[in-house]
């Protein structure tokens, strides 16, 4: 079930329309993932919907900081000592790595491994719609909605937005729709 929330980015029913417009216009067929096969606009808005659900628990971050140690600096001279604090600070920098909030990008990656509610061609449909739906709120033919999402300004109820957004079109304008609905 989609989530509702109190968004600061609003895509409306005309974002909804103009996406329509550019998946009629595309050049190569959107349904369609790498494997060759059409996935159907309800698979998609599953994906989506399980998208917003794993940033709602594991949280959601605009891009990834650095956190690498800088072990470079270790030479054969470093004493013991310092080494073995510089080898922890690494193990933490990657444990904690692993607890890190997700980006856009990363949690569509995740929930299409788990095939649970995606695969990999759901996770490549739904990048592409995102896509398509931020080329048509900001009317940039070279939008990206992972570019979109790492913008500094960006808040996590504007990714859940945009989630809710894919879905519903994926929903109302993907394969297997009802006819009534794709307009």
């Amino acid at each position: 079930m989609p989530v509702t929330t109190a968004y600061s980015v609003v895509f409306t029913h005309d974002t909804l329309a103009r996406t329509a417009e550019l998946v009629r216009d595309s050049y190569r067929p959107v349904w369609t993932g790498l494997s060759g096969e059409e996935s159907t606009g309800e698979s998609v808005a599953a994906h989506l919907d399980a998208t917003v659900r794993l940033l709602d628990t594991d949280g959601w971050t605009a891009t990834y900081p650095d956190t690498s140690c800088d072990i470079g600096q270790v030479t054969d001279d470093t004493p013991l000592e310092e080494l073995v604090r510089a080898l922890l600070r690494l193990v933490q920098d990657e444990a904690g790595a692993a607890r890190q909030k997700r980006t856009l990008h990363s949690a569509l990656q995740h929930v299409g491994t788990l095939h649970v509610d995606g695969d990999t061609d759901t996770a490549q449909v739904a990048s592409t719609i995102l896509d398509l739906v931020v080329r048509a709120h900001t009317r940039s033919d070279s939008a990206s909605a992972t570019r979109w999402s790492e913008r500094r300004h960006r808040s996590h109820d504007d990714i859940t937005a945009l989630l809710c957004a894919g879905a519903r079109f994926a929903r109302t304008h993907g394969p297997g729709a009802p006819a009534h609905a794709v307009a």
